[in-house]
């Protein structure tokens, strides 16, 4: 060792140890004092001499800091010595996280070996610059026939699924899984129950498919903050994929329990709430979030993320503001789930804002005669269920009409079946051309 080193390994050995102590719990929060640690950096609590956990600082409260535990605050006593570890939160990264179900810390949760990787990612970075971001002009096959054909889907993209609760988001979310050509999965599960985990796997991924996944899961039942950082490990572990040159598709559900962590951490830091009780921050991290999906010369993320519209309420705040930030939005529909049309999708307010780019003129006019169709249907559906509409009063009502059992045929599919898009396209060329001297 050169007398460079020595020195420099000399320094490190006798630097201070930033050190404090547990002064009391309220809640979900430790409160410390004398902890020398900024917003967002880690520190250890060590609740003996062989257990400790390692704390997030959320928030000060005069010269207390707030720290909020990743795990169970059990054990955790005043005067206990909480050490400031001047590093944020990372997680190892590496090709041993595919096929493994990791917790919203980037931890096993499976059963399995603890993962050990020689490369650390900081959970909390910056998104792509603009001058980074690769135009979104390639679409990605989901296998779902009213996706691949009314709404594209580019790689890169990031697309919402609005419906309120038991109309198929999760259902859909798999059925893409299963249809998708990514190179890689990275699925993220926040604040579902215990029981649709296992379900997702086998139901929806299965051995093969789980081979090229990823499951960040923080079901109902752990800490606000694990629930709270579920979707940036997820999307950190979508990033390092990208970064090597593939293809990822990440399935988020949903960012609305996401705020709901939020508004719990919020409100125990003393944040003020604002609509429907949510805390400012969440307004300020979720573009945060969103923005680090997203297409780059590497490679791509594409993004599917469920919102849990509340009251069936396309305007309430989560929904409002997801909305505005993603690059499209497909809604379910509750009264198509009621009467077994699944994927329950609502064509006429559902839109991909990319789909000029991803299809063709073609195919653009075959969609837009289906949407016409639906549209005149919906319109004139009254008259013609109480019997008193006529044909021939209105011949755009009387082609619609013709038309519906091949349209809603092809609008409608069974979880399992997949479509590749070549043929989703034939179809869609097919219903759109049927009764005008094309082939039915």
């Amino acid at each position: 060792m050169d007398m460079a080193a020595c020195q420099k390994s000399i320094q490190k050995g006798a630097r201070a140890r930033y050190r404090g102590s547990v002064d009391r719990v309220t809640g979900i929060l430790v409160e410390a004092t004398g902890v020398p640690a900024a917003l967002g950096e880690m520190c250890r609590i060590q609740r003996s001499d062989t257990d400790a956990i390692e704390a997030k600082v959320v928030g000060f409260r005069g010269h207390t800091t707030l720290l909020m535990p990743h795990g169970d605050i059990s054990g955790i006593s005043p005067k206990q010595p909480v050490y400031a570890l001047k590093r944020e939160f990372q997680i190892p990264i590496g090709p041993s996280l595919l096929g493994r179900l990791v917790d919203g810390f980037g931890r096993a949760h499976d059963g399995g070996p603890e993962i050990h990787e020689a490369t650390w990612r900081r959970v909390h970075a910056d998104a792509p610059g603009p001058t980074e971001r690769v135009p979104i002009q390639e679409p990605l096959q989901t296998g779902v026939r009213v996706i691949d054909g009314m709404i594209p889907l580019g790689r890169g993209q990031r697309l919402g699924i609005f419906a309120g609760s038991g109309v198929g988001k999760s259902t859909l979310l798999g059925q893409v899984a299963r249809g998708t050509e990514a190179d890689i999965i990275v699925c993220c599960l926040v604040g579902e129950r215990g029981r649709e985990v296992q379900d997702f796997v086998a139901e929806v991924l299965g051995e093969e498919g789980l081979e090229r996944a990823v499951m960040v899961v923080a079901t109902s039942d752990r800490p606000p903050i694990e629930r709270l950082t579920a979707p940036f490990t997820a999307v950190t572990i979508a990033e390092s994929f990208r970064d090597q040159g593939k293809n990822v598709l990440l399935l988020m559900d949903s960012v609305t329990r996401y705020a709901a962590a939020s508004r719990e951490v919020g409100l125990a830091v003393g944040e003020p709430p604002t609509v429907r009780g949510l805390p400012p921050s969440f307004f300020a991290s979720v573009p945060q979030l969103i923005e680090r999906v997203g297409r780059t010369a590497a490679g791509s993320i594409t993004g599917l993320i469920t919102v849990l519209v509340d009251g069936d309420d396309p305007n309430e705040p989560v929904a409002d503001t997801l909305r505005g930030l993603l690059d499209g939005h497909i809604f379910l529909n509750r009264d198509l789930a009621q009467k077994g049309h699944f994927p329950a999708v609502d064509v006429l307010d559902s839109l991909s804002r990319l789909a000029p780019a991803l299809s063709s003129p073609q195919q653009r006019h075959n969609a837009q005669i289906l949407r016409s169709d639906l549209a005149a249907y919906q319109e004139g559906r009254d008259l013609v269920e109480i019997g008193a509409y006529q044909t021939g009063t209105n011949p755009t009502l009387d082609g619609a009409l013709m038309r519906m059992p091949v349209i809603n045929a092809f609008l409608q599919q069974d979880p399992y079946d997949i479509t590749p898009m070549a043929e989703t396209h034939q179809m869609l060329e097919m219903v759109a051309t049927a009764g005008e001297g094309g082939p039915v």
